[in-house]
């Protein structure tokens, strides 16, 4: 099961944030696994975030890197990439469980044909505090005095925000920028005498009026940024500034122009529509 969160009618993209999937969770039996074959991606950067359960990527870089729960992999494609994702030998013959988000930020114009590139930031390395009875995380971008080590190309933030508590309150307007969203995963959220719950998806008209009460056992994320000059046009997993590029990187993987992965012999045809 996946959960479409962004794009949507009324909103095409928050900040940079072009894309975002909620993953299961799935759970998986011993003869199930997720085998997502190669497939290309330009324009864009892609961030992977586990809750639950375990990917191997691979790219036409050569990169290999297993990604698990609270860590992130950051893969840009600039001007193309290949990447496939796949569950890890040593589970493909255990029940498992896969859970997490996927994410599209669309690069600025002046870095969408920059050479392609990976980084893999350890749950470690990802910037976490307390307060006011909320557990932080800045899992990538600028915010709160305190930066990601996960190399961004525009002002954004994504945050984890989780409490055990009921009634923490929250104001935080004062410090976010851009447009802004928030997902709530899982509990509820209560703001302007409106209450909201698991799966919805809260885009603020001023981010800058930010309040708002989480419940009891609550995880949130919220993220944004500046948005671009320029409209992002998207066809399957291609991202342009102008249709142009898109239509270039069309016919680039029909005829089989892109990088390919060391070991995988898979393709997957250019959707028609």
């Amino acid at each position: 099961m996946v959960g479409r969160l962004l794009p949507f009618r009324e909103k095409r993209m928050v900040g940079p944030f072009i894309f975002i999937d909620h993953m299961g969770p799935a759970k998986m039996s011993e003869t199930e696994n997720i085998d997502v074959p190669p497939h290309p991606h330009i324009g864009l950067s892609t961030l992977t975030y586990l809750f639950e359960g375990s990917i191997m990527h691979r790219d036409s870089l050569g990169v290999e890197m297993e990604i698990k729960p609270g860590a992130v992999n950051w893969m840009t494609a600039g001007k193309g990439i290949v990447h496939s994702e796949r569950t890890p030998e040593y589970l493909r013959g255990s029940d498992k469980v896969l859970h997490g988000l996927q994410i599209w930020v669309a690069l600025p114009k002046a870095h969408e044909k920059d050479e392609p590139s990976f980084v893999h930031v350890e749950e470690s390395g990802i910037p976490e505090w307390n307060k006011d009875g909320v557990h932080f995380k800045l899992i990538a971008g600028e915010v709160f005095g305190k930066k990601s080590p996960v190399p961004v190309y525009s002002p954004l933030y994504l945050l984890e925000l989780k409490t055990t508590v009921s009634g923490a309150k929250l104001s935080i307007g004062n410090v976010l920028f851009g447009e802004s969203a928030m997902y709530i995963l899982e509990g509820s959220v209560s703001s302007e005498g409106n209450n909201f719950g698991p799966k919805q998806i809260l885009v603020a008209k001023d981010a800058s009026l930010c309040e708002f009460e989480m419940g009891e056992n609550t995880t949130i994320y919220i993220f944004g940024g500046e948005p671009f000059d320029e409209e992002r046009f998207i066809y399957w997993n291609f991202v342009a500034s102008d249709k142009d590029t898109i239509e270039r990187a069309k016919e680039d993987w029909k005829e089989m122009r892109f990088p390919k992965i060391k070991g995988e012999t898979d393709f997957v045809p250019l959707p028609v529509r």
